[in-house]
């Protein structure tokens, strides 16, 4: 029986010799830290929505001080409006942006698990090819691993390059029939591996749908004219109970509903950037580890750890 040696994937600009994606390193990252203190959360402003939204909270604030300042001094243009039909569609508003919310966070929540289910399938194929220790074929299929999870990372962030996700675990799936072939391996182990492969491939299809279909346009749109023009509409009703509280209180719901929109965005697209995006780097990069440290390797790549809070 010939030996099996490595075959050179394809490379591009954006992957070296291990596979590793240097483009993606300075991409989208997530926000890591322990739960500030009571008072250190109202001056948090790293991972917080008020720096993609204050434009329209100031917007807000402004017009309720000029719908009190009308409503003081020009009580025929600006007349007192019933409070009551305000909390009603506030209320309403209220329910629809938790249920986008929590759509969005389960597209959020679903592409953790799919990472989390390629991390653990890696460590399987580990497990799977101890048969195989200190040979070259078990490194170039880990390697090919390896190359699969950077790239699938990369291409998912829309780096992918002409380095394909697809070419390294169709690589992975040669070397495996290659040594069903050879003998080295058997049928049945060679049926647990490429039922390995096949899982990473679903976990990153699963990933692919949810990058390419977003949550329905015209879900989006009347949510967000709807929040706008509540918060808008929102100081005639408080003009005359709360008075020059109004603006206050009409920047503190527009902050609320406003901040719930731009989070469920965020959360809609989690491989997007955003300081809540999934941190695919630091995943490729468990893997990388686990698998080499596997082949018995000691010249490791550093476990991704959260720099000034961020996680890419």
């Amino acid at each position: 029986m010939r030996p099996m040696r490595p075959r050179a994937l394809p490379e591009d600009g954006g992957s070296d010799s291990e596979g590793r994606c240097r483009s993606a390193e300075s991409y989208a990252p997530m926000i890591i830290r322990k739960r500030p203190s009571m008072l250190a959360l109202f001056f948090v402003l790293r991972g917080s929505v008020i720096q993609q939204i204050w434009v329209q909270v100031v917007f807000v604030v402004l017009i309720s001080i000029g719908v009190v300042y009308a409503h003081r001094n020009l009580p025929g243009l600006v007349p007192s409006v019933d409070p009551a039909p305000f909390a009603m569609i506030g209320i309403a508003l209220s329910i629809f942006l938790s249920f986008r919310n929590g759509a969005c966070y389960d597209r959020w929540w679903e592409a953790r698990k799919l990472w989390g289910l390629m991390i653990q399938t890696a460590r399987d194929i580990l497990r799977q090819t101890i048969v195989l220790e200190g040979s070259e074929a078990r490194r170039a299929l880990l390697m090919a691993v390896i190359n699969y999870a950077r790239r699938s990372g990369a291409q998912l962030r829309g780096q992918g390059g002409t380095a394909t996700a697809d070419a390294a675990l169709t690589e992975a799936g040669r070397i495996v029939s290659t040594l069903e072939r050879e003998g080295r391996l058997t049928a049945p182990e060679t049926l647990v591996l490429h039922e390995s492969l096949n899982r990473m491939a679903a976990a990153h299809l699963g990933c692919e749908r949810l990058a390419s279909t977003p949550v329905p346009f015209a879900y989006m749109l009347l949510l967000h004219r709807t929040a706008y023009i509540y918060c808008v509409i929102l100081p005639f009703g408080f003009a005359d109970t709360l008075g020059w509280v109004a603006p206050f209180a009409a920047g503190l719901v527009a902050y609320a509903f406003f901040g719930l929109d731009a989070l469920a965005e965020e959360l809609e697209m989690p491989f997007a950037r955003g300081q809540n995006a999934m941190p695919l780097t630091a995943y490729a990069t468990h893997i990388e580890i686990a698998l080499r440290r596997g082949l018995g390797e000691t010249d490791l790549p550093e476990m991704p750890e959260p720099v000034d809070f961020e996680l890419t």
